[in-house]
């Protein structure tokens, strides 16, 4: 398989959303091993999977390993070349829709046995504790502003070997500081892609996708990576 930077991006972002939505379902489907474990282990998780995504981006072609349309127009407007932002962000939905339908099929049995329409939703895309549109909205804008300008300083010092670890702590402490009142999606891909899955996948009892909610974590991050590029 010849490498590129969309190979890269498409498979990084396969990985981080087929590991980190396959940790959700583990502790809210029923009948898993990992049944109601808690937030912990999903934000170590996802921590873990951001790391693992950066990774395998850059082994595959991906040196920037974005994985994130946010961070891609971002970026893109910081450096004035915008050639490949059409080409990243569709390599990172495909890979955000392949991940999710990935997860729906390692889990297939326990979607049946599973009666909350919530945890089911909750598995693919995220969704607020309270909703309320400003309060989410800055939540969104504040957690992806927390990465850009974390992920930044990260990328400009010495040590790149450590720099995929230190960006899944920094994804760590943010779902464990901020991502407690939206569930922290910090990345379009990750919520608008598997939550078009949700919407197509023949799932048993789902219920809706809640669309009406999709613009927080479509335009949130989009706002708070071009605030934290402004710093740098």
């Amino acid at each position: 398989m010849q490498a590129s930077p969309i190979l890269g991006e498409f498979l990084g972002t396969f990985i981080l959303i087929f590991l980190g939505e396959s940790v959700v379902a583990n502790i809210l489907l029923k009948g898993t091993k990992g049944q109601n474990a808690g937030l912990i282990l999903i934000t170590t998780a996802w921590g873990l999977a951001v790391m693992t995504g950066i990774f395998v981006a850059q082994k595959f072609g991906s040196e920037d390993a974005h994985l994130n349309p946010a961070l891609t127009l971002a970026f893109a407007w910081k450096n004035g070349e915008w050639s490949h932002v059409p080409s990243y962000i569709l390599a990172q939905f495909a890979g955000a829709f392949l991940g999710a339908v990935s997860t729906y099929l390692f889990y297939y049995p326990h979607w049946e046995v599973t009666e909350d329409k919530g945890n089911k939703l909750s598995v693919f895309a995220t969704s607020p504790a309270i909703k309320h549109g400003p309060s989410n909205f800055y939540a969104e804008m504040s957690g992806t502003f927390v990465l850009m300008v974390g992920a930044g300083s990260i990328y400009s010092t010495d040590g790149s070997g450590l720099k995929p670890f230190l960006v899944g702590m920094l994804v760590f402490v943010i779902g464990n500081a901020l991502g407690g009142t939206t569930g922290y999606a910090i990345n379009p891909a990750r919520d608008i892609a598997p939550r078009l899955a949700h919407f197509l996948l023949p799932i048993k009892g789902k219920g809706g996708s809640e669309w009406s909610y999709a613009w927080v974590p479509l335009f949130g991050p989009i706002v708070g990576a071009f605030l934290g590029i402004l710093l740098f």
